[in-house]
């Protein structure tokens, strides 16, 4: 007489698909089959790589290494894509760049568009402040997004926002590691000096009026003596709390344009009116009252009581910042 032997399970190394009762774990323990893994013998129900159907009423199960799509929205909810802005502003009417209590400042007035166009509050970083009524023409700031934005779309919405004298020259995405400040090489600043018997009504708020008849040259070779590294104690200001008074000053000189006599400097970075206190002392020199040798004596010196005073802050521009 011939017996049959019907398996109530295939092997695991057989080619057919292999079918698990939709939960083997129900019945008794010796009635669970078994396979050999690499990690040692195991339910059926756990094998790697063995998918067993599910019942009906039970969830379908995700493998962890997979997202589920609301995870992914999640993630991208959460990520923050920094941008730079390259901001042009007429100083004269705000306290400075930096936010002030109870004043209007020009980081007030960007991070205020900023926090209205993206619906989140936002913060600026800068790679340059100015005092109360300087003005910029190339100031760099950078802020974090809550989402990627589209540069030329988002530039006019920011003009858009933003009071008629503050104005977003660029929007560029940049690295994460991107800070506007300690990234920068140098700085470059220009003073103008309107030098004319006659004040202007149309350069007043952007340029010192300077009446008496100056001598550029002289001024120009006395700027001169300011490139390199040096102490920089005879033209910081008297509330300077910098932690070292040392400058590395890569250009500094003097043009006539038209009327306007032209102060450019450009340096790694500047000690608190520095630039407005050269141009106070240059303009002695330029009138007659210091002499080129004058001028080397007070910036060796390291005194600011020895220096010509400040000029006003209208006629002083960042113009650039660069990386």
């Amino acid at each position: 007489m011939r017996v049959s032997f019907r398996s109530s399970f295939q092997p695991a190394h057989y080619s057919s698909p292999l079918v698990i009762p939709a939960n083997p774990g129900s019945g008794p323990p010796d009635q669970v089959p078994r396979i050999k893994s690499g990690a040692g013998w195991g339910r059926l129900g756990q094998a790697p790589g063995i998918q067993r159907t599910p019942s009906p009423r039970e969830p379908l199960s995700v493998s962890p290494s997979r997202p589920t799509g609301g995870v992914l929205q999640e993630r991208a909810r959460n990520v923050r894509v920094q941008y730079k802005l390259v901001l042009e502003y007429d100083g004269t009417r705000y306290r400075g760049w930096q936010v002030q209590p109870a004043a209007r400042t020009v980081q007030g007035a960007v991070e205020a568009a900023l926090s209205r166009i993206l619906n989140t509050p936002t913060r600026v970083r800068v790679g340059g402040r100015t005092d109360a009524g300087v003005h910029a023409q190339g100031q760099v700031a950078s802020f974090r997004a809550p989402r990627s934005l589209d540069p030329a779309r988002f530039r006019h919405s920011l003009n858009c926002v933003l009071p008629a004298d503050v104005s977003v020259r660029d929007v560029a995405e940049v690295p994460d590691s991107f800070d506007p400040r300690y990234d920068a090489r140098s700085r470059v600043y220009r003073y103008r000096i309107w030098n004319r018997p006659y004040p202007s009504a149309l350069h007043a708020r952007f340029a010192w009026h300077v009446p008496v008849p100056l001598d550029r040259a002289a001024m120009h070779e006395a700027a001169a003596v300011l490139v390199g590294a040096h102490d920089f104690s005879s033209f910081q200001g008297a509330d300077s709390v910098e932690r070292t008074p040392w400058r590395t000053v890569l250009r500094s000189e003097i043009a006539r344009d038209e009327g306007f006599l032209i102060y450019d400097v450009e340096a790694r970075s500047f000690a608190r009116h520095m630039v407005r206190n050269v141009v106070g002392t240059l303009i002695d020199v330029g009138r007659g009252a210091l002499s080129r040798d004058d001028f080397r004596r007070i910036f060796a010196a390291r005194d600011r009581g020895q220096a010509g005073a400040t000029a006003p802050p209208q006629g002083l521009f960042l113009v650039a910042v660069r990386y």
